[in-house]
């Protein structure tokens, strides 16, 4: 069984900022790319950032200059660091990632959702 819970979530001005965390547990031999995405009510779910198992990052453009994906592998935790928050960036949002079990089978496993509201 793998998992992942995401925390970090919350309500903050606009300017502000909020850390979220993703961590992965259970029997996991490996970790591929691990996401964010977000969803705001009425709104496709859409990708924010990625970072892949050899470092590779991607951030979308609504958030490119103010949110920043890292990954700890030795915690199989990845975060999202988000400043200058804006209240378009109101939304759920939540951890995706493409884990290995030591049976060798791969899950595209995907975190319960953080509530990150932005008061104008």
């Amino acid at each position: 069984q793998v998992q992942l819970v995401e925390s970090g979530g919350g309500l903050v001005q606009a300017g502000g900022s909020l850390r979220l965390s993703c961590a992965a547990s259970g029997s996991i031999a490996s970790i591929n790319g691990m996401r964010w995405y977000r969803q705001a009510p009425g709104k496709q779910r859409e990708l924010v950032a990625r970072i892949t198992s050899r470092g590779s990052i991607m951030h979308a453009d609504s958030v490119k200059g103010r949110f920043t994906i890292s990954r700890d592998t030795a915690e199989n935790t990845v975060y999202l660091q988000m400043n200058s928050l804006k209240p378009e960036d109101t939304a759920v949002y939540y951890c995706n990632a493409e884990l290995r079990d030591y049976a060798g089978t791969t899950h595209d496993s995907w975190g319960q959702g953080t509530q990150v509201t932005v008061s104008s």
